[in-house]
């Protein structure tokens, strides 16, 4: 088995990528302290193709070397903007018609194989701070909750492992049925 070169993977361009359909989802970054963590929502953000990713509160912002560092040029491909609070971009996507989904452990939450995401419907997955979680103000303005059932000794994934097994569920689910 021969592994592909760069170039046998046919990759769109940026111009391409923005213009292509994309997964119906936001990802909402709710105060995360790390720019390498942001840097590496942005790669697999454009992986997966999502509409946008809103960076909010502390969460680092493009320019920066240091998201650059893991992101590897997604900032360029994915739509992003910045909001002084998560309350704010949830209530910004709540009027532009988006389902609010906290990723997140909690009461009642939804198991990840079981949310079966609907067709013509859009989705802000909100991915919290990396030791506090989603915010708990935020956690009351949600729709939903899904967590990634867990099977060892610590208690949460890295967000970017969140995000990775969250957005390939979603992307499995509406595209590859």
């Amino acid at each position: 088995m021969r592994k592909l070169k760069l170039d046998e993977l046919n990759r769109a361009t940026v111009d391409e990528f923005k213009a292509q359909q994309k997964l119906p989802v936001a990802v909402v970054l709710d105060n995360v302290r790390s720019l390498h963590n942001v840097g590496s929502v942005f790669r697999t953000g454009d992986a997966f193709a999502v509409e946008q990713i809103c960076l909010c509160g502390i969460t680092g912002t493009p320019p920066n070397r240091e998201i650059e560092k893991t992101a590897l040029g997604a900032t360029a491909s994915v739509n992003w903007s910045h909001f002084a609070s998560t309350l704010t971009a949830v209530q910004q996507l709540r009027n532009d018609g988006y389902v609010i989904i906290a990723i997140e452990q909690a009461e009642n939450s939804t198991m990840l194989h079981q949310f079966e995401p609907g067709p013509g419907k859009k989705y802000a997955l909100i991915f919290g701070n990396e030791v506090n979680g989603v915010d708990d103000e935020v956690m009351q303005q949600i729709d939903a909750c899904i967590e990634i059932p867990q099977f060892g000794t610590k208690h949460s994934f890295n967000i970017v492992v969140s995000a990775g097994i969250v957005l390939w569920d979603f992307f499995s689910k509406l595209n590859l049925k």
